[in-house]
């Protein structure tokens, strides 16, 4: 599939987004019903009724998808304004593959503070919100804090949405060969956002041996080189000791999970145990090409379309914001996670092969199996309003 730069530019020429009506503005009648005098006769009844909003206004299904603009794609820290096409994108993908309404807001601050007060302040203007492209270690704070200020859905995507996506194509694997989960060694390259989301739904999941690396190595206990969250995984990952670097990691391993930027050379991946698992995400380069890494794994994922295996976030969040706001959560919860990582196999479990762990990310099966599965375990957990 070749594309040109030409066809990018057209495509994003003007945004990629615009608001539509829902009723039409023709006549003089029309006018007085949706703007002045009939909007008056809304905006008393919800004065009156606050709980109205939800009704007669768009907001109780409107995911505001919020960055800072530090820590984009494979791009890093380029700015909000730069930010915004990706931002523009991610809302296109929640109207496209779950219905749902969504506004991109890029902030020109990246104190914490400022951005947690921002969304406080905005808060009756939308009913869920999708944190992206945030660096750490600041985004686990600013995540934290905006769940516990808000009284809605938050849900940093590049953390749990990559975290759920792995899982399941993880469980498509281990199905298809006929292996358990707990029994695994996971290897994940990459102590980020990403990464250490990724470790924790594992670790939920009943994965007990997860190995995480960041630049310097093995993140151990016995390192005094690392900021406290990394401190804080240490105590309960890498429940062998291990020391070292990628290939100390990596020797014998049955899962490789690459979520950073950096390379691995071939002859660790020719190091794992037999029938390895090797998921190598980065983009647009993935740690290891797909067809080296299949000379010596069992199955292989990237997260590029234009091989098998694609992990894509749009497989999780469009249907988890769409659940959570079905069911008037007022956050998403790690069962909800986990749910949907389920809802995401489901959608394949009858047919699973070597190079289909997961559903392609324009199966509209996917994000209606995700919403309801995400809403049930909401009710479930007793998160609804």
């Amino acid at each position: 599939m070749q594309i040109s730069d030409q066809d990018i530019f057209l495509a994003h020429e003007g945004g990629k987004l615009s608001v539509e009506l829902r009723a039409p503005i023709q006549t003089q009648r029309d006018l007085s019903i949706i703007y002045t005098p009939g909007v008056a006769q809304v905006s008393r009844a919800i004065h009156a009724d606050p709980e109205l909003v939800d009704k007669y206004t768009w907001t109780e299904r409107l995911v505001a998808v919020v960055s800072d603009g530090t820590a984009v794609l494979g791009l890093g820290n380029i700015g909000p304004r730069a930010s915004l096409p990706v931002m523009e994108g991610k809302a296109a993908l929640f109207r496209s593959f779950a219905g749902l309404n969504s506004i991109p807001l890029v902030l020109d601050t990246t104190d914490p503070d400022e951005i947690v007060e921002t969304l406080i302040r905005l808060r009756p203007s939308f009913g869920a919100v999708n944190l992206e492209d945030i660096s750490a270690p600041r985004c686990f704070e600013i995540e934290q804090r905006v769940i516990e200020a808000l009284d809605c859905p938050v849900m940093h995507d590049d953390q749990h949405g990559t975290a759920i996506v792995v899982l399941a194509a993880l469980k498509g694997a281990a199905k298809f060969m006929k292996r358990d989960l707990a029994p695994l060694k996971v290897v994940i390259s990459g102590a980020g956002a990403a990464g250490v989301a990724c470790a924790k739904i594992l670790k939920a999941a009943g994965i007990d041996d997860i190995v995480v690396l960041d630049s310097k190595g093995v993140v151990s206990a016995d390192r005094t080189d690392m900021v406290e969250y990394k401190n804080e995984l240490a105590q309960w990952s890498n429940p062998r000791g291990l020391s070292g670097d990628i290939g100390d990691a990596m020797a014998g391993a049955d899962v490789f999970i690459g979520v950073s930027a950096g390379l691995v050379d071939e002859k660790y991946v020719a190091s794992m145990a037999d029938d390895a698992i090797v998921f190598a995400m980065s983009n647009p380069d993935p740690e290891i090409h797909p067809d080296v890494a299949a000379k010596y794994a069992a199955i292989v994922a990237t997260g590029r379309s234009d091989f098998p295996n694609q992990i894509n976030n749009v497989l999780a969040f469009p249907g988890v914001f769409a659940g959570a706001l079905d069911a008037g959560a007022r956050r998403i919860t790690e069962g909800m996670k986990l749910a949907a990582a389920d809802a995401i196999l489901s959608v394949v479990a009858d047919d699973l092969a070597a190079d289909c762990i997961v559903p392609s990310p324009l199966d509209d099966r996917v994000a209606p199996a995700v919403a309801k599965a995400v809403a049930d375990a909401a009710r479930a957990e007793g998160v609804t309003s």
